[in-house]
C-alpha cells in the first residue's frame, strides 16, 4: 500500500508539532524518519494512527483521501502501529493480547479463544516468531512482547507498519532479529516506517531516509550516508560523534558497593547481591536493558531508596541508607534518568533549577539573595553553553536538551566526592549529547568517579573506562570498553560472559 503524508501540520497551543510535512512510503518500503526527540516524528505517526487530528494536510492510501476519527479506523484502512512503550497488558496471554479489540466469536456471544490462538500461530509461523499463544504477557522478555506488538498489527492485516523507537529497549541481537523481521515484511510487501534517532540503525535497514527537525522535513537521505552527515542534518551544524577519551590511570577505590540488595514496593527483589567499585579518574558504565535494575541501584546511591541488604561506603565510610541530605552533602551528585519527574521544578526559574540541592549557599541569613542567585546563574549558563531568553525564565519554557544541560550544569557545579549520571543524555538532540559527553569525560579527568547508567550501548562504549552489565538485578559480569558488542549484547539477555565469548567466538565473530 502506498502511503501519501501532504502538508501535515499540528500544533499544541503556540508549539507546532509538524509543519507543513509532506512524507510518501512506497509499497514494500522501510522508510526511516530520523530526528532527535521533540523533533515532531511522533506526533506525525499519531496523526498517521488516528491518534491526532491533523489541524492541516491530507492522508492518501493508494491515491485515495482518509480521514480517521480514531484508531480503529486506521486499522480498518491497514495501518498497524508499534508504539515505543508497549499497549500490552501484563496479565493478559499472548493470543488474549493479539485478539483484543476485535476479538473472534463464535455462538452465544462468547470469545472463540481456540481461533485467537490459531491467529497468534498463523502469523508468527509465517514471519519465523516462536511465540506460545497461552504465554503470559508478564512472563516474556521485551523482544518477545515487541513479536506480540507486531503480530497484534499483522493480525489486523496491516498494510502500512509503523516503529516507533522499536529498539530502546532491545538487545544488541534482539534490534538485529527486529530488522531481519522488517526486511522481511517489506519484502512480503508491507511499508514500514522505521523512527529512531539511532544512526547505526538507521544506515543498517533503511531504504530511504526523511530527516525531520524541529517540526519540519530539513531533507532526505541514503542509506549510504555517513552518520557525520546524518547527524549533521539532524542538528544543523557539524558533529564530532566520537570524541576523545584520553588514557588515564585510574586512582584509588572511592565506591564500594559490597553485595548490595534493593526490594522494590511490591516487595520484589531487583538488585540482587550486586558488588563492583569504581575508582577516582574512572568512569564505570552499566550496561542492560532498562528494567534490570540498574534505576534502584541509582536511587540507593543518592539515598532516595532504601537498601534491604548489602554494604554501600564511600572513601571507606559507610553510606547504607543515610538520607538524602546526607548523600547531597558529602558530595554525591545525581543526574536522574527522568528529568522533568525528578531532575528540575518546571515552574522555578532557570536560577532557581541551578541551585535546588546547594540553596543555602546563596542565602542572607534566611532569603536568597537575588543577587548572588542571577549572577551564579548567567555565569553558570555561559559555562554550559544553554540556550534561554533569561535565567529569570521559568525552566519548563527551554528546549529538553537545554532543560537537560540546566540540570547537569547543577549536579557539576559544586565539589563532587561521586556523580551518578543515570541515562544523562536521554530525549536531547545530537549537539547536547556531544557537549554533555565532554562535560562527564571533563570531571573523569579531573579525578572524579562515575557511575554511568545508560540504555544506550554506544554510549556505555564511548565513554566507560570499564563496564558492568545488569540483568534481572544482578551483575552478569565485568569487560573492558573494547569488548564486542555482541558478546555485550548476550550478557545483556543474561548470558555469563565466559558463555558469551565462547558463543560469538564460536560463530567466527557472527551472530546467529
Amino acid at each position: 500500500m502506498k502511503l501519501e503524508l501532504r502538508g501535515i501540520g499540528k500544533r499544541f497551543g503556540p508549539v507546532i508539532a509538524n509543519d507543513n510535512i509532506d512524507l510518501v512510503v512506497e509499497p514494500g518500503e522501510i522508510h526511516v524518519l530520523l530526528g532527535e526527540n521533540g523533533a515532531g516524528k511522533s506526533t506525525l505517526m499519531n496523526v498517521l494512527y488516528g491518534l491526532y487530528k491533523p489541524d492541516s494536510g491530507q492522508i492518501l492510501l493508494d491515491g485515495e483521501p482518509v480521514v480517521f476519527a480514531g484508531p480503529g479506523d486506521a486499522v480498518d484502512r491497514g495501518v498497524g502501529m508499534v508504539h515505543q512503550h508497549f499497549m500490552l497488558i501484563p496479565v493478559f496471554t499472548v493470543a488474549e493480547s493479539v485478539a483484543l479489540g476485535h476479538e473472534p466469536m463464535k455462538g452465544a456471544g462468547l470469545i472463540d479463544f481456540q481461533q485467537a490462538r490459531q491467529m497468534v500461530l498463523d502469523v508468527s509461523n509465517r514471519f519465523g516468531f516462536s511465540l506460545d499463544p497461552d504465554a503470559l504477557i508478564e512472563d516474556l522478555p521485551v523482544g518477545a512482547q515487541q513479536q506480540v506488538e507486531i503480530v497484534k498489527a499483522l493480525s489486523r492485516d496491516a498494510k502500512v507498519l509503523i516503529l516507533d523507537e522499536p529498539t530502546s529497549v532491545l538487545t544488541p541481537q534482539e534490534t538485529d532479529e527486529l530488522m531481519a523481521i522488517m526486511r522481511q515484511l517489506a519484502d512480503d510487501g508491507t511499508s514500514i516506517i522505521f523512527i529512531t534517532h539511532k544512526l547505526r540503525e538507521v544506515r543498517a535497514v533503511a531504504d530511504r531516509i526523511t530527516i525531520i527537525r524541529r517540526g519540519k522535513v530539513v531533507g532526505t537521505a541514503e542509506p549510504s550516508t555517513s552518520e557525520a552527515d546524518l547527524a549533521a542534518a539532524m542538528v544543523g551544524r557539524p558533529v564530532d560523534l566520537k570524541g576523545v577519551r584520553s588514557a588515564i590511570e585510574p586512582g584509588d577505590v572511592v565506591l564500594e558497593i559490597d553485595n548490595l540488595s534493593v526490594l522494590n514496593e511490591t516487595g520484589q527483589l531487583v538488585v540482587d547481591h550486586a558488588s563492583m567499585n569504581v575508582r577516582a579518574s574512572e568512569i564505570v558504565g552499566i550496561a542492560g536493558v532498562q528494567g534490570n535494575g540498574q534505576t534502584e541501584l541509582a536511587q540507593v546511591l543518592l539515598g532516595v531508596e532504601n537498601a534491604e541488604g548489602g554494604r554501600i561506603r564511600l572513601h571507606g565510610k559507610d553510606i547504607t541508607n543515610m538520607s538524602v541530605r546526607s548523600h547531597i552533602d558529602g558530595g554525591v551528585r545525581f543526574i536522574p534518568e527522568d528529568r522533568t519527574v525528578d531532575g528540575m521544578v518546571k515552574e522555578m526559574s532557570v536560577a532557581e533549577n541551578l541551585i535546588l540541592n546547594t540553596y543555602r549557599h546563596f542565602a542572607d541569613r534566611k532569603t536568597i539573595s537575588p543577587e548572588k542567585l542571577n549572577a551564579h546563574a548567567n555565569a553558570t549558563v555561559e559555562t554550559y553553553d544553554v540556550r534561554l531568553g533569561s535565567v529569570t525564565d521559568p525552566i519548563g519554557t527551554l528546549s529538553g536538551g537545554n532543560q537537560q544541560k540546566v540540570v547537569v550544569a547543577r549536579e557539576l557545579g559544586n565539589d563532587i566526592t561521586l556523580l551518578v549520571a543515570n541515562q544523562p543524555t536521554r530525549g536531547v538532540d545530537v549537539g547536547s549529547i556531544e557537549f554533555i559527553h565532554a562535560q562527564l569525560v571533563a570531571q573523569r579527568d579531573a579525578g572524579k568517579p562515575i557511575v554511568l547508567i545508560s540504555s544506550e550501548l554506544d554510549e556505555i562504549l564511548k565513554l566507560s573506562d570499564r563496564i558492568v552489565v545488569m540483568y534481572r538485578g544482578r551483575i552478569v559480569g565485568e569487560v573492558g570498553p573494547d569488548t564486542d558488542r555482541d558478546i555485550l549484547g548476550l550478557m545483556m539477555a543474561g548470558v555469563p560472559l565466559d558463555e558469551a565469548i565462547e558463543a560469538v567466538e564460536g560463530n567466527g565473530g557472527k551472530r546467529d
